[in-house]
Parts: structure tokens; sequence; C-alpha cells
């Protein structure tokens, strides 16, 4: 189930007040019923929502606040490194809600969303997430959310022009062709090494490799998610093979280790990359 049913009037999820749903012709007999019967979710005095959105856009909503941030980013389909509990946009005028969840976090600013959205706008939600995450796991939000269409250059322009000056330095680095996180995240640590590096390359008789580093060094980002079946694993064998008779070699580096050990994946890097130099010139 899509975690946002469209609305006739807006894109994004509403919250709709008794009086609206009043004057829409219910009563307060065929509300209470459409409650009972799962029509209708009862999040606040007076404040209901059409069923089948997720638990974190309810939680925002029972608090009167809108999904933000790396929550809202996740349930669109964009990357984030970590999917902690909600993340929810308040308006700095807002009386006092009641608690979220222990690790929830509150974002006090205005929004340009309309008063009965739940959930802020795209380029909102992306300027947030950069404050809240680290600088690389924030390029890779970015190169999804970009990759994915949500945004366009102008819109990355935009998330920037939100930020303060000394995020400004991560526009350089962002590259939509990233497919996943992974390789967002890679780039960056091959970068930081120093080499020349081509996402999405297509090698005659290999197929689309996800890194070339150095025009030799074949990088593929594998995930659970894609890698799972023993046929996905014959077809690399296979593919590294004819890689390497054709001159090239191939590192395939695993999800989780880019996520959570990335200086002992870029030490490995560096190791490999140095003898490839060493035995090119010997």
């Amino acid at each position: 189930m899509h975690p946002f049913p469209p609305s006739p009037r807006s894109p994004a999820p509403l919250v709709r007040t008794t009086a609206e749903l009043r004057a829409a012709g219910h009563s307060p007999w065929t509300i209470a019923r459409a409650v009972r019967e799962g029509e209708l979710v009862r999040v606040r005095r007076g404040r209901y929502v059409e069923p089948g959105h997720t638990a974190d856009l309810l939680d925002a909503a029972r608090i009167g606040g809108r999904l933000d941030c790396v929550s809202l980013l996740a349930a669109l389909g964009v990357f984030v490194l970590e999917r902690p509990l909600p993340h929810v946009q308040l308006d700095p005028s807002a009386s006092r809600r009641p608690r979220l969840s222990p690790g929830a976090r509150r974002h006090w600013r205005s929004t340009d969303a309309g008063a009965d959205e739940l959930v802020v706008g795209i380029v909102e939600a992306l300027a947030q997430a950069v404050r809240c995450q680290s600088p690389r796991a924030s390029v890779a939000t970015l190169d999804s959310a970009w990759h994915l269409g949500l945004v366009d250059e102008a819109g990355i322009d935009e998330v920037m022009a939100r930020l303060p000056r000394r995020y400004a330095v991560l526009r350089r680095l962002l590259d939509p062709r990233s497919e996943a996180g992974t390789e967002s995240l890679v780039r960056l640590l091959l970068r930081a090494l120093g080499c020349d590096v081509d996402l999405q390359v297509t090698i005659p008789g290999v197929g689309r490799v996800d890194l070339l580093v150095d025009g030799w060094l074949i990088v593929e980002c594998d995930s659970k998610q894609f890698h799972g079946g023993w046929a996905e694993h014959k077809n690399d064998r296979r593919r590294d093979l004819a890689a390497l008779g054709l001159g090239f070699t191939t590192v395939r580096l695993l999800a989780e280790d880019v996520f959570f050990s990335p200086e002992r994946v870029q030490a490995d890097l560096r190791a490999a990359i140095a003898r490839g130099r060493r035995s090119s010139n010997s």
C-alpha cells in the first residue's frame, strides 16, 4: 500500500476536522460509525485522517505535526543511512503537544506545507535531513532523491539555498547517476583516495558495472535486496570472470560493511588500488 493515498485537494495526505466533515454532509453519528468501521482514523480530538497511512505519519498527526526529514524520505523510497523513530515538523507557534516516542525528533520551524497537510515538501525534508545526518549520509540521500526524480537540479539548488553556507561543499559531491546509497558512499570513499571514479559504466562483454575506478578496477556494491538468489550469484561470477579476461579486476563490497565499517572498507580499497598500481608499473 502506498503510504500517502492521493487526495482530490492535495497530493499530500490531509487531516480533516470535524467541521470539514460536517460541511461535507456527515453527522456526528456517521463520523463515529466511519471511525468504528475503519473508514476514518481519529488522531486527535476533532481531527481525522484516511486509513492506510504509515505508523510514523499517524504519530506525527497525533501531535499536530507533519512527517519530516529522514522519516518522510524513507517512506518515499529515498535512501537514508539510518531509520530512527519519527522526525516530525512542528510550527514554532504550536501549543504544547503530547510526547513523541523516546528517540523521535521534533523539528520546530515554519513550513510551506498547508495547515491541513501531514507531510512537508520534499525540498524541506531534504534540507532538514542534511542537518540531521552526517555529510556522507547526506550526499547519499540527496543522490537518491535526485536519481528517483523527486527533485531535479533546480530542486537540489533550492535545498542547498535553505542550508547554511558551510554545507555548500556537499553540492559538488552529488551525482544522480548513483542508483543506490551504497554506490554514493563508496564513491565518496574512493574520491577521498584520489581515484578517478565513473558510475554505471557499460563494458562490452561484461555489462553495466556500478563503479569503474581509474579505468581498471570494477567495484560492485552487493546487497541482499538485489543479490539474494543463487541465479544472481552465478551471473555475478560469470561477469567477474569475463571482466578478468578483459584485464579488469572486480571487487565486491557488502552493503552492511559500507554502511557500518566504512574505515575498514576504505583501507581494503586503498590496499587493492596500491597493489594494482604496483603491478601496472612493474
